[in-house]
């Protein structure tokens, strides 16, 4: 992909994003203070973001959601009766140290309780996104090579087509021990 078409699908994501952002905001009846407040995220940030002026890493679309109570592809993905997901195609959004591309696959129709990712961890990496918000159940699936899951002090190695499932509102994270890059599949849910 050419640095042009990566810039152009970064402003497309970044648009998506805010209009959907505004949306639910709006929908909610919140000021942009109210969810300042709400999410962490600063005001100013978050007016960026809904004009499409920014395009927020995966920690702050995380703060975002999580805040709000959604699913983060309630905030990127437009919604479609019939949806194809192909691997790298559509939106995509990189964690702040570059170590995890997470694509979301489908739409979470209105705000929903359900939605499934692609992800990609970088080789000898790390992608610790914290904690979600309380009722989150992850499912990850190991799609190629192989991974280890830190759930608070605790470690699970995975291996190709491994599955592990657990409360994602707790601290956790993703470690790449490999080479290579190790292809993830999550699936998660909102209580």
């Amino acid at each position: 992909m050419s640095d042009k078409q990566a810039d152009h699908d970064a402003a497309q994501i970044a648009k998506q994003v805010g209009s959907t952002l505004r949306s639910i905001r709006q929908e909610r009846g919140l000021s942009l203070q109210a969810l300042a407040e709400w999410t962490g995220v600063s005001k100013l940030t978050l007016g960026k973001i809904e004009r499409g002026e920014a395009n927020p890493s995966l920690s702050v679309i995380w703060k975002i959601a999580n805040g709000l109570t959604i699913p983060i592809s309630a905030l990127l993905t437009e919604s479609e009766d019939i949806q194809l997901s192909r691997r790298h195609e559509g939106n995509k959004v990189v964690s702040a140290n570059d170590a995890c591309t997470l694509e979301p696959m489908f739409d979470a129709a209105h705000h929903g309780s359900l939605e499934i990712h692609r992800a990609y961890l970088e080789p000898d990496s790390e992608y610790a996104p914290g904690s979600h918000q309380a009722g989150v159940v992850e499912y990850v699936t190991v799609m190629q090579g192989e991974v280890i899951i830190k759930l608070q002090e605790k470690e699970y190695h995975l291996y190709e087509h491994d599955a592990i499932k657990f409360n994602g509102d707790r601290e956790h994270a993703y470690i790449n021990p490999t080479n290579a890059v190790v292809v993830l599949h999550f699936t998660m849910t909102y209580s």
